[in-house]
């Protein structure tokens, strides 16, 4: 019995010697020429076909102007923080990391000029855009200040309503002038515009045959339960989008057990170059699987693969499963929608809330940052509050 079930599949067999190892072997061969495009957390890797050396592009961390943006943006979840912090009963704990984050925020109002983003940051999106950045910044860190000021003052004032009514969302009596909600928005999309124009700019360099192409993602994407699907993976969407629909959803794969090259140094892509016959030998086992469905049971109802996006928000939505469709860069009911949806989705990756709309008006606009609007950036207005806390 155990002979017969090795007979179709013995996968850990080295010498690849079961029927349905030939039909892998057939898939395999069929494909080998084929570029194979392999993305791991942080690094993607492009393998031209029939054994000719790999392009790797890191893709995440090194791209400028991440860190500082996403510190802003974080004050967000930060307070939030604060906020269960008091509800579960640490009171000295959430105090002390207010005053950690006053402190930190005075530092980052010193150090925020035009200047810094013009000429020390510097990044393709934020040309033309520095002195509308700095003002964002400074009026984010100046009502941060305020809130936490009178959090630390004021017995009983941190809390879920006031955190809604005087930072996050805003009071109807507009008290507060600009939620930050949009200031999240515009910090993800500054971000997720250079690293889209970026990859973009990268793929049309190397002449990708999108048609042919395979597209695998390896490892851990973001957080450990994000990104495993087509839908929740921020970057399979710019791909996609990169390829001008010539990318067959069909050689997109998300493999998150598959193993991941470890970012290569010093220019040495030996270890990059090894794990490719093993990778290309995992698709071609599942397509050759998926060539089975129709010989078997034609006739029956055939996948579709879900749509990557979620219905319309709406004034009668309370429950999304996807992220809704970005229809405009004044489309805030959608974006702060998929705000919540990042952090309440387990699948989701936090800061992939407006990428793909980024994404798809680069592409719009020959891959121009300055010609695409930065929602929450290019049409808000921020008070100014130099000098004044």
């Amino acid at each position: 019995m155990v002979r017969l079930f090795r007979a179709y599949t013995n996968p850990l067999a080295p010498a690849r010697d079961s029927t349905g190892d030939h039909l892998t072997r057939s898939s395999y061969e069929d494909c080998l020429a084929d570029p194979l495009l392999v993305a791991t957390g942080t690094h993607l890797a492009l393998f031209p076909g029939d054994g000719r050396p790999p392009t790797v592009n890191g893709f995440r961390h090194t791209t400028v102007g991440f860190k500082e943006l996403a510190g802003i943006s974080h004050l967000g979840p930060a307070i939030a923080s604060l906020v269960r912090l008091e509800d579960v009963g640490r009171r000295e704990q959430w105090r002390a990391d207010a005053r950690r984050l006053l402190d930190d925020i005075t530092e980052v109002r010193s150090a925020n000029t035009v200047r810094l983003w013009r000429e020390a940051i510097s990044a393709p999106s934020f040309v033309g855009r520095e002195e509308k950045i700095a003002a964002m910044v400074d009026y984010a860190c100046s009502v941060t200040a305020r809130f936490l000021d009178r959090a630390l003052a004021e017995e009983g004032y941190l809390t879920a309503e006031s955190l809604r009514d005087d930072l996050i969302q805003g009071h109807p009596d507009g008290r507060l002038p600009v939620d930050f909600g949009r200031v999240m928005i515009a910090t993800f999309a500054l971000v997720g515009t250079n690293n889209s124009a970026r990859l973009i700019r990268w793929f049309d360099g190397l002449d990708v045959d999108w048609a042919r192409a395979l597209v695998m993602f390896v490892g851990r994407q973001g957080r450990p339960t994000a990104g495993v699907t087509k839908s929740t993976n921020s970057l399979a969407r710019i791909i996609q989008l990169a390829s001008r629909g010539r990318l067959a959803d069909d050689r997109l794969f998300i493999a998150p057990h598959a193993p991941e090259f470890p970012a290569p140094e010093g220019g040495d892509v030996s270890q990059v170059v090894a794990l490719e016959d093993p990778l290309r030998w995992m698709l071609a086992r599942v397509m050759a699987s998926v060539s089975l469905a129709s010989v078997m049971y034609d006739g029956y109802p055939r996948f579709e693969p879900p749509s990557s996006y979620g219905p319309d928000v709406d004034e009668h939505t309370t429950t999304v499963t996807e992220m809704p469709r970005i229809k405009s860069p004044d489309d805030w009911p959608a974006m702060i929608t998929r705000l919540r949806l990042a952090l309440e989705d387990p699948r989701q990756l936090l800061a992939s809330g407006v990428t793909d709309y980024m994404a798809e008006q680069l592409v719009a606009n020959g891959n121009d940052p300055g010609a695409v609007v930065i929602p929450g950036l290019d049409n808000v207005s921020y008070p100014s509050f130099q000098g004044n806390r």
